[in-house]
């Protein structure tokens, strides 16, 4: 596979004496979007922090671009991961967060107003992320992850909160994401929002 962005073989880990992911492989390339599916339980989240260099597999290797991740500032500096909600500011607006990492990564793929208008927060722009329904502050994450400049996006069930008519619409920035060359993992629930994004699945089973 040419410019293969994830090699992961064998990966195994273990919390707690338990087991989370036995033999798991995954490759991805430039361009790509895997969808990671599965019971819950069955290990997505945990495989993302693997890619993520958050979590060391008791066995197995991961790369990512080309080496093993580490939680370091060069590697976030093209790998991006939504997870958990972020903590948000005091007192800063949904346009002042935006504006924020935009200044901190030197730039973006998107303007401070192009991702507003993107994730329709526009009308909410001079608001506190914590005054907005989960659904508003889901789509403020992932215009914080897209904004930035990145080769490699990680997000764990970008689905969450989002209205049927909006993951539509993330369907198609994720595809125009990976249609600029970027390379997209998702753990999800949504198998539409998968079908819709094109992405080859990747099914894990639970641990045993």
């Amino acid at each position: 596979m040419s410019d293969v962005i994830i090699a992961a073989r064998g990966v195994e880990v273990e919390l707690g004496d338990a087991p989370v992911l036995r033999d798991v492989g995954l490759t991805a390339a430039a361009g790509e979007i895997i969808a990671v599916v599965g019971e819950n339980g069955a290990g997505k989240s945990t495989l993302l922090r693997c890619l993520a260099g958050l979590q060391p597999p008791l066995r197995g290797s991961v790369d990512v671009l080309g080496a093993p991740p580490v939680d370091a500032a060069a590697f976030w500096k093209r790998v991006v991961l939504v997870g958990d909600e972020p903590a948000w500011y005091p007192g800063l607006s949904v346009e002042e967060h935006l504006e924020l990492a935009r200044a901190v990564h030197r730039g973006g793929r998107l303007t401070v107003g192009e991702a507003l208008e993107t994730f329709e927060l526009a009308g909410r722009a001079d608001l506190s992320p914590l005054t907005l329904s989960n659904g508003q502050r889901q789509r403020l994450s992932l215009a914080m992850a897209l904004l930035r400049p990145s080769r490699l996006l990680l997000l764990d069930e970008p689905e969450r909160g989002l209205d049927a008519a909006f993951r539509a619409r993330l369907a198609t920035i994720l595809t125009g994401y990976a249609a600029g060359g970027g390379t997209v993992v998702m753990a999800t629930h949504d198998l539409r929002l998968a079908t819709a994004t094109g992405a080859r699945l990747i099914t894990l089973e639970t641990a045993s």
